[in-house]
């Protein structure tokens, strides 16, 4: 596939990475000579120094046979020139990164594919929707809606009061034979392995678990594991980035008591006339006794997504020093993800990687409408469109031969989740969500072509 990314920032250069290690044919595209020599040396595509709404540095980047066009530079101006230049070129699908939110609202409305546009992204927007899905998820690390939350996948850490702990996976589904839910990946503690569960696979504590769940199959996992549903109203949210700004927003419109510290003065104003029902004080997170004056002590959740990775981190340290059950760091750095449970803050959130994985779906053979990487696991979470001519079509679970490094999480048929076990008849116009590992990605996308 013939991919061309205007932009080497950072949503860009990790793009063009992770296309890179899948072998696509990347074009990467940027006026600043350093961020391109950076790209050149590291990552194997061909870089193009040059101005991206120019029809001649798009014509030299061959824009005429390209699959995909992603423009994801700083400025939205560009990112949406660079797409409606590309498609009357001839590129066959564009999508372009913008800040202003209320484009995405009403993409319908305006008719953006008749510019020439067929897809539109925000980080930040993503950013600020993965947090709302975890705090209404309170007890849990990693949460993924498909279709609405007919099916959800949910993330969480074992300890020792699990009852399935020491237990294979078919003993718990003879113990709990009506459970609605199937666990699709697990880490070992200590370990960056990633394993998918079979029948014998046993569960072990400290183990990072994944499950696709239906929406009553929630409530079911929460007993099982005897994690606590904590209710979240009081909500702080540390620097008023973009993130920050539509967090708020979003929360407020749906009644959490949100107090947001921002040390910029005009911007706290400017946030404060904006969202009037959110308490904005003008300060510096980072000062203890101004978290503790502000009661951080009686928050449900703290939420960090200033500029810095480390004052995010730190930040939400301190808070779960003083009790606030639910903790969410924005953090820059891919590594620290690895740090995230050891070091006690609940969920680490990164913008490249929601922006990633937003986009992956566009390079995924077969109808892929939905997908995600799992955070610190080597897997993805694809949600296909079952055709007529699909091979899975009309086949039961058990006699679709799919590779042992992928597993089928659940079925969505006329809207309704469904936990598809071997038995169960694939027809189409299902969409079914299948978690694998990279080396059977193809294999699997054959399936549903």
């Amino acid at each position: 596939m013939k991919i061309i990314i205007a932009g080497a920032g950072e949503v860009g250069f990790h793009l063009a990475k992770l296309l890179s290690f899948e072998s696509q044919d990347i074009t990467l595209i940027d006026t600043h000579r350093d961020s391109l020599s950076y790209a050149d040396t590291h990552l194997d595509i061909r870089v193009v120094r040059g101005d991206a709404t120019s029809i001649k540095v798009l014509e030299d980047s061959n824009v005429t046979d390209t699959d995909l066009v992603i423009a994801v530079t700083s400025s939205e101006t560009t990112n949406i020139t660079v797409c409606v230049l590309a498609k009357q070129l001839g590129a066959k699908r564009t999508i372009a990164r913008i800040s202003n939110t209320e484009f995405i609202d009403r993409k319908d409305e305006v008719g953006f594919t008749k510019f020439g546009i067929d897809e539109l992204i925000s980080p930040e927007s993503l950013a600020a929707n993965e947090i709302e899905l975890l705090l209404n998820q309170s007890a849990f690390n990693d949460t993924y809606e498909f279709e609405g939350g007919a099916l959800t996948m949910i993330g969480l850490h074992l300890n020792r009061t699990n009852s399935f702990i020491d237990k294979t996976v078919k003993e718990v589904a003879s113990v709990f034979p009506n459970l609605k839910y199937v666990p699709i990946a697990m880490q070992r503690y200590g370990t960056q392995y990633t394993i998918i569960p079979r029948g014998d696979t046993q569960f072990k504590e400290g183990d990072q678990v994944y499950f696709i769940t239906t929406k009553e199959g929630v409530d079911e996992i929460y007993e099982l594991t005897g994690k606590e549903r904590h209710e979240i109203r009081n909500v702080m949210i540390l620097g008023g980035s973009n993130i920050g700004y539509k967090t708020a927003s979003d929360l407020c419109k749906n009644r959490f008591n949100v107090k947001l510290i921002e040390n910029d003065k005009e911007k706290a104003f400017e946030i404060a006339d904006d969202i009037p029902s959110c308490l904005v004080i003008n300060g510096d997170g980072r000062n203890v006794e101004l978290l503790l004056e502000e009661d951080v002590q009686d928050m449900d959740a703290f939420i960090s997504v200033t500029g810095n990775s480390e004052t995010n981190i730190m930040s939400c340290l301190v808070a779960k020093s003083k009790g606030v059950k639910k903790t969410i760091a924005l953090v820059e750095n891919m590594d620290y993800f690895q740090l995230s449970h050891s070091i006690g803050i609940d969920t680490l959130i990164n913008k490249k990687l929601l922006a990633a994985n937003n986009i992956f779906r566009y390079i995924r053979k077969g109808e892929v409408v939905a997908m995600t990487k799992l955070n610190n696991m080597n897997a993805e979470l694809l949600e296909f469109v079952v055709t007529p001519s699909s091979i899975v079509a009309n086949k039961t679970i058990r006699d679709i031969d799919i590779p042992r490094s992928a597993i089928i999480g659940g079925v969505v048929r006329d809207g309704e989740g469904q936990i598809a076990l071997g038995d169960f008849k694939i027809q189409s116009g299902d969409r079914v969500v299948v978690c694998c590992q990279p080396q059977s990605i193809s294999k699997v996308e054959k399936l549903f072509v």
